[in-house]
């Protein structure tokens, strides 16, 4: 068997090393940080048709134009297809979609200035094109067809791959933005309790942050369209982890999954091979079909890790992965939600009082009628909407009690106010969009794009 490339670092043969890669992950509460990612539609502002690759008005134009701010490009042969600064990456998702992968931060107030910098150097450098960018969960105009590939190797491989698994593996590609929170764990079973808990609680997010009721430029009877495209994407690689909520759930059992979900590609000399459905076991005993003989490093295990998509997924860090893209205010409350309830001792055993005595039919039930019915859907003798009052009122508390403030003496709970407004008014962006395009809108739904603009 020959070794990996140096740059995929050690060879894998042996289960025990990707279990100590991530149990090697674990950090004492004074190291923890907070990670965000959102991602954001790139459209041209006259004709609002999604930014092509290339062209005056493009995607590698706008990357071209952050270099002024120090950022450094990372190239897929001659293209630019990411930009990196210190700790913070700036990537393309399949159809364009431009993402900040925020650095990790100890306080929120952190977090939303780092937002504020890249949305006013983003506004700036598309100011210059006449592009604009704006957070939605679900492009809401333009059909699949009408959107541009990205040139990265990886996506052409999953391109092929996706429609084999499920009708909408693409739209997810090509139509949906998200914003996302990385968090710490202290130990293996803070991490289990950590997601347990977000992963219950990830229906509440999605109804908070609904904001994708339209599909080419109709209401599509969803609150959270970008939520219900996971659900028919790809079973092997999405859903509900039910061996989360079940005794043995830790480093083990979580790398059990991931072996069992069948691989995507595998990065050699600056060329994406496919090796689609695939099977990792077989590559760390030198009999992965597609690269006879190889056996895997680190590198291809971290790049396999990224190829599971359920709710919450677990890395060096936790994800919550259940929001759909929002306007600025939103990037920085999500993260504020997710600390609320996590990084606090006492809000996190609230929050695991809450969803601890939960059946797996009440997790199916919530992933299944949130997408639909948002903040209303019937749980419990109640709502969502009760169960996001709860939590928010939890966060609260766990946001107070870290006390980080801000120059002007604030704390961190005012992040919240957002998501606070939306509960206890019971009106989420897809219902103020709704009621715009029933309205004002003329029945049109062009004004999202300058309405919603960052």
């Amino acid at each position: 068997m020959s070794r990996p490339p140096e740059s995929q670092g050690e060879p894998i043969t042996d289960k025990r090393q990707l279990v100590e890669y991530l149990a090697s992950a674990v950090k004492p509460k004074s190291d923890w940080r907070i990670g965000t990612e959102h991602e954001k539609f790139a459209y041209d502002l006259k004709s609002l048709r999604p930014l092509p690759y290339e062209g005056e008005a493009g995607i590698r134009a706008i990357l071209e134009g952050m270099l002024r701010f120090g950022w450094e490009p990372i190239r897929e042969g001659d293209k630019i297809i990411a930009l990196s600064m210190d700790k913070c990456a700036i990537t393309l998702e399949p159809g364009g979609q431009f993402e900040l992968s925020g650095a990790p931060l100890e306080t929120l107030h952190q977090t939303c200035s780092e937002v504020h910098q890249h949305l006013a150097q983003v506004k700036e450098v598309c100011g210059e094109i006449g592009a604009g960018m704006m957070g939605l969960g679900f492009n809401p105009k333009w059909r699949r067809e009408d959107i541009p590939w990205m040139p990265k190797g990886r996506y052409k491989i999953m391109r092929d791959y996706m429609p084999k698994k499920g009708s909408l593996g693409l739209d997810m590609m090509l139509r949906t933005c998200t914003i996302q929170t990385n968090l710490d764990f202290l130990s293996e079973a803070d991490m289990v309790q950590k997601f347990r808990v977000s992963l219950a609680l990830q229906p509440v997010a999605t109804a908070l942050f609904a904001s994708s009721p339209f599909t080419e430029g109709k209401p599509n009877g969803f609150q959270s369209f970008r939520s219900h495209i996971w659900t028919d994407t790809d079973p092997d690689r999405c859903g509900v982890l039910p061996f989360v909520f079940e005794d043995g759930m830790g480093f083990e059992r979580y790398v059990d999954y991931l072996l069992d979900v069948p691989m995507y590609f595998v990065y050699r000399d600056g060329q994406y091979i496919d090796v689609a459905g695939q099977s990792f076991r077989d590559f760390m005993e030198g009999r992965l079909p597609g690269l006879p003989g190889q056996i895997p490093g680190m590198g291809d295990w971290t790049d396999h890790m990224t190829t599971s998509f359920p709710e919450v997924r677990l890395k060096r860090y936790l994800e919550m992965r259940g929001a759909d893209g929002g306007p600025w205010r939103r990037i920085c409350a999500l993260p504020a939600f997710w600390v609320g309830l996590l990084y606090d001792d006492t809000a996190q055993n609230a929050a695991w009082d809450l969803v601890k005595d939960w059946t797996l039919e009440d997790h199916q039930t919530l992933r299944d009628s949130v997408p639909r019915l948002g903040l209303r859907t019937p749980f419990r003798g109640g709502t969502v909407r009760d169960l996001a009052l709860e939590c928010l009122k939890i966060a609260r508390a766990g946001l107070r009690a870290r006390a980080f403030r801000d120059s002007m003496g604030d704390d961190e709970t005012h992040f919240l106010d957002t998501l606070v407004a939306i509960a206890q008014g019971d009106r989420t962006q897809s219902d103020e969009m709704l009621e715009a395009y029933g309205g004002r809108w003329g029945g049109s739904v062009d004004p999202v794009f300058r309405e919603y603009a960052y």
